[in-house]
């Protein structure tokens, strides 16, 4: 929650130097709405302001963070904060800081004290974009035949560093992943109760290269608020919690708004793109798509005698192409979106294809009916006022054309739009990018070829 007048009040206060009255005013909001309240500080003020969060709160505050207010911070801020923040800081908010600023990242590293390093390394060794990154490496264990009361022990002497305290996995003496339970179960059973008489044996892991999509899909599917991150032979490696999922749910789900907008994915806020990274991300969807889309007047010039012949013709071209761009982009959104939520897979094309011929059918056909009524009106109402349109003696072939147009224009984008995706990717490809534009760029090319060959196979002798 972003308060002006309240970030003004803490700058006074700094200005002023009462350093007792910026504590008392800052300590009673939670670390969230902090960092929001800090955020358009200068970098001078903020890092004064930094300095008087004790250090657990302070690491939290930073995480908060976008990435370039962080990379400020630290510029701002002297050697021992930095090195305090750092190691304070949860193991995969660290590892995304670290990702964002490869040029500081061998010397912040050396501010970490060696327990803290090593994991670092352990994470950033993993592949971009993978489980690994995901991970932390505080979590809570037990052995299958500890009692209660002595996993509570251990629990007491290790939970202070552990911030998800819900979950808490079994494992042998050599590591390997046994089970799970939840802290709920655990405070119920009596404290002679061995750990493996209760703990629950059918768990779901995920795998350190996996990539993080996968982990999306597995906290959705299950259900959970923590899994655990393993390696080929089950041996525990970290855990993955369900507020860094939903980071990276966020993540993929703007990037494919992004790429469906025709453009590439910006991976950071709007208003902190640069002007030239704006061009470069959506100049060049922009010059594909005006490349495509001058095959519209490659097409259009080859049927140029016709047009000259009926120039009537023309007068329905905008909403030709329109109608089947329109349908395209619809079923392209639809499947993108099946594809994403895992509604539909690549085996299930067929039955993609037969819903969307049914639907672009229907679809076609009631444009097409309205495309005819709409002839029709303006030919009745041109013997009335010359505000319509008179489309000759053979208005009824016309509206005819229209209507068979629309209906083949319709089914065709529906069908391209639902295509598209599944063949990306099958290539490989994000869905995504087969985007609407992209998608509207084809149907505008190949509507013009349905509309004008059938108004010369219904025109031919005729109007033509």
């Amino acid at each position: 929650m972003r308060s002006p007048a309240l970030t003004q009040e803490i700058k006074s206060l700094v200005d002023a130097r009462d350093f007792a009255g910026v504590r008392s005013r800052i300590l009673q909001w939670p670390p969230a709405d902090l960092a929001e309240l800090l955020t358009d500080m200068e970098s001078r003020e903020l890092a004064i302001t930094f300095r008087l969060l004790p250090k657990p709160l302070a690491a939290d505050v930073f995480e908060y963070f976008e990435h370039d207010k962080q990379e400020e911070l630290i510029q701002a801020l002297g050697r021992a904060q930095v090195a305090s923040i750092l190691n304070e800081m949860s193991d995969d908010d660290r590892t995304a800081f670290l990702e964002e600023v490869p040029e500081h990242a061998v010397r912040l590293l050396g501010l970490l004290s060696p327990e803290e390093q090593r994991v670092a390394l352990q994470l950033l060794g993993y592949p971009e974009d993978s489980v690994g990154r995901l991970m932390t490496t505080r979590y809570l264990t037990a052995r299958p035949d500890w009692t209660v009361a002595e996993a509570l022990e251990h629990l007491r002497e290790t939970a202070k560093e552990i911030d998800h305290l819900n979950v808490i996995f079994v494992v042998n003496d050599k590591g390997k992943v046994l089970g799970w339970f939840r802290l709920r179960e655990f405070l119920l059973r009596p404290p002679s109760v061995q750990v493996k008489e209760f703990m629950d044996t059918n768990y779901v892991a995920l795998h350190a290269t996996d990539p993080q999509e996968d982990a999306v899909s597995m906290f959705k599917k299950y259900d959970r608020t923590m899994l655990p991150v393993v390696d080929a032979t089950d041996t525990l490696l970290g855990a993955v919690t369900v507020d860094d999922v939903l980071d990276v749910a966020e993540e993929e789900a703007t990037e494919d708004i992004q790429q469906m907008g025709g453009q590439a994915a910006f991976h950071e806020p709007y208003l902190d793109v640069s002007f030239l990274k704006m061009l470069q991300k959506r100049a060049g969807w922009l010059v594909v798509l005006f490349l495509g889309e001058t095959l519209t007047a490659t097409a259009m010039s080859y049927f140029e005698d016709e047009i000259a012949k009926a120039t009537v013709l023309a007068l329905f071209i905008p909403l030709i192409i329109a109608s089947g761009g329109n349908s395209g982009s619809q079923s392209s959104t639809l499947v993108i979106r099946a594809i994403a939520l895992e509604e539909a897979r690549l085996r299930d094309w067929w039955r993609v294809l037969k819903r969307e011929l049914v639907t672009g059918f229907g679809l076609g056909a009631i444009l097409g009916i309205i495309g005819f009524m709409r002839v029709c009106i303006w030919q009745g109402m041109s013997n009335v006022t010359t505000i319509f349109t008179n489309y000759g003696d053979h208005w009824v072939l016309l509206g005819l054309t229209v209507f068979t147009t629309l209906l083949g224009v319709v089914l065709w984008g529906s069908i391209a739009g639902a295509m598209m995706p599944f063949l990306m990717k099958r290539l490989g490809f994000d869905p995504a990018v087969s985007s609407a534009p992209f998608v509207a760029t084809i149907v505008d090319v190949t509507g013009l070829l349905i509309y004008f060959s059938v108004a010369y196979a219904l025109l031919h002798g005729t109007v033509l």
